[in-house]
C-alpha cells in the first residue's frame, strides 16, 4: 500500500495532490486541478442520449400553444410555406449572435411575428432551421429582436 505519511491511509493512489507537489504546484492548486480532472471526465462520460435538444441548445423550450397569437399564425404559414406579410419573412437568418447552435450559412431562416400596434416590423421573431423550410427541424422565438431565444416545442 503506498503510504502518505500520515498516520491514516488513504488507499492505493493516496492523496493525489500529493503527487503533484513534486511537480511544484501549490497543494491548492493540486486540489483544484484534481478536482477539475475528475469532474471534466464524470461530464464526458456522461451518455449523450439523456440530453433532449433543448439542454443540448442550451436554450430554454416553450410550448407552441402558450406563445402569443400572432407568433402561433407565424408558425402556421411557415409550415404552409405562406405567403408571408413581409419581404424579409423566410431570408437567411446568419446567426451572428452566434445563440442558436451553430450550423452551415443557410440553415437558419427569420420570419416575422406581427406586433400589434408597431409602425414597423417589431422585435419578434421566429427562426427556424432545416430543409426544406416548411418541414423545418427547429424553430426558435425572440421576443426582444435576438437577444434571447427559446425552443419552440409542439
Amino acid at each position: 500500500m503506498f503510504s502518505t505519511g500520515s498516520a491514516c491511509p488513504r488507499g492505493a493512489l493516496g492523496a493525489p495532490w500529493q503527487a503533484m507537489l513534486k511537480w511544484g504546484l501549490s497543494k491548492a492548486a493540486a486540489t483544484g486541478l484534481s478536482v477539475g480532472v475528475v469532474l471534466s471526465a464524470a461530464l464526458l462520460a456522461a451518455p449523450a442520449f439523456a440530453r433532449g435538444p433543448e439542454v443540448a441548445s442550451g436554450l430554454p423550450p416553450v410550448a407552441l400553444a402558450s406563445l402569443p397569437p400572432e407568433a402561433r399564425s407565424t408558425h402556421q404559414l411557415i409550415l404552409s410555406g405562406g405567403p408571408f406579410p413581409y419581404d424579409k419573412d423566410g431570408t437567411v437568418f446568419g446567426n451572428r449572435e452566434r445563440l442558436l447552435p451553430l450550423k452551415a450559412r443557410g440553415h437558419y431562416r427569420e420570419y416575422t411575428v406581427r406586433t400589434p400596434g408597431a409602425k414597423n416590423r417589431g422585435a419578434r421573431r421566429i427562426v427556424c432551421g432545416g430543409k426544406p423550410p416548411t418541414q423545418p427541424e427547429v424553430c426558435f422565438y425572440t421576443a426582444d429582436h435576438y437577444a434571447s431565444f427559446s425552443r419552440i416545442v409542439p
